[in-house]
């Protein structure tokens, strides 16, 4: 232990005698150190105007009016068929015919399903003979009555007895009327619920029916967007399978979804769209309210020292102003660019520049790029 004692010491002194020896002043030098120059630093104090020359600052700038613009609404929806239900039997038997095959194209009337007749027929000649029987016996009793030999409670009790007959032959005919399941409107016949030999029970499905004319768009608009939508706005929608349609706008929801705060929408695709099909994603774009709106290249958006966006423009005098903006759409064909509210209906916009010069200040302006095709690139 003593040995290492003393070796610290000696190491110790070795370097407090080796930093107490005088060097020159570059030996200390940082080769990565910035060197010493010297210079002046002015502040410019708030109150101090400070001036420009025009001369020095030349920006891109185009001549932008207002348009009538119509704000759309995106929406993320789907397609749907206007109506799609099951078709039931209203009485029980054994199936004999399904002469309709699926996906096959029906008409209202034609036949899908039809059930084995058994003794209905029967029934309805039976409910029929006593029809006729009991006419026959109130036809008696208002003739005895004329000649004062049948009281009204005689005649009351023959009338029952008639209107009872009628009754049951109504329900003889609806019953034999019933073994033949029909499509009640026109459509696509989607499923087959049962087949030939099969026993079906009073409300069992003989198929579902699909009436896609008109096919529908339904989607959930935002509480944000919902006070834009008109009944009857023309929309376009872009299917996910690629294909364009256009429609109007049919239903708009009162009451908002408790879960996503959402109203639901429904659309009517204009005819001449049969081979689409249900439940295909659909971009939905509806038109909402027109306003006066202008049109600029994206470049021309910047931010001020708030963090406020805007664009730069100038006045009669080409001094820079910068004005607060509100993006409202974005046009992505024919002229590119952004759709923008707050800019006076006629305004010299700084296309190129912009970053570089400051409200108050004086430049000149270069026209060079009329056409807003050109400024957005």
């Amino acid at each position: 232990m003593k040995s290492k004692h003393a070796v610290a010491v000696g190491l110790l002194v070795v370097v407090v005698i080796w930093m107490a020896l005088p060097r020159e002043r570059g030996a200390l030098d940082d080769g990565f150190a910035l060197p010493e120059v010297g210079g002046d630093i002015t502040a410019v104090t708030d109150s101090t105007s400070i001036t420009n020359d025009n001369q020095s600052f030349t920006v891109r700038v185009a001549a932008i009016s207002a348009q009538n613009f119509v704000e759309r609404v995106r929406v993320r929806g789907q397609t749907k068929a206007f109506r799609h239900v099951d078709v039931r039997a209203e009485v029980s038997g054994r199936v004999i015919a399904t002469p309709v095959a699926r996906g096959a194209r029906v008409e209202a009337g034609d036949l899908l399903c039809e059930i084995a007749v058994d003794t209905r027929a029967a029934d309805l000649q039976e409910a029929r003979s006593r029809q006729e029987e009991a006419q026959m016996e109130y036809n008696g009793a208002l003739d005895l009555q004329e000649r004062g030999l049948q009281s009204r409670v005689g005649i009351a009790q023959f009338k029952a007895a008639l209107d009872a007959t009628n009754a049951a032959v109504t329900r003889a005919e609806l019953n034999l009327n019933r073994t033949r399941i029909t499509a009640p409107f026109a459509g696509i016949m989607e499923t087959r619920a049962v087949e030939v030999g099969n026993l079906m029970d009073m409300g069992g499905t003989c198929a579902s029916l699909l009436d896609d004319s008109p096919m529908l768009l339904i989607g959930q608009v935002p509480e944000t967007d919902v006070g834009k939508l008109t009944i009857g706005a023309p929309v376009t929608a872009t299917l996910l399978s690629g294909e364009t349609v256009a429609g109007k706008l049919t239903y708009v929801s009162r009451a908002a979804d408790t879960n996503s705060r959402s109203y639901g929408i429904e659309v009517e695709i204009n005819s001449g769209y049969d081979a689409i099909r249900q439940g295909i994603t659909a971009e939905i774009f509806i038109a909402g309210a027109e306003t006066r709106a202008h049109l600029i290249p994206p470049s021309a958006l910047t931010l001020n020292d708030e963090g406020i966006m805007g664009v730069k423009i100038l006045d009669q005098n080409n001094t820079v102003q910068f004005v607060p903006v509100t993006v409202i759409g974005e046009n992505t064909t024919i002229d590119t660019g952004m759709w923008v509210l707050g800019l006076p209906e006629q305004s010299v916009v700084v296309t190129l520049g912009q970053e570089i010069v400051f409200p108050g200040q004086t430049v000149s302006a270069d026209f060079s790029w009329p056409s807003l095709n050109d400024s957005a690139q």
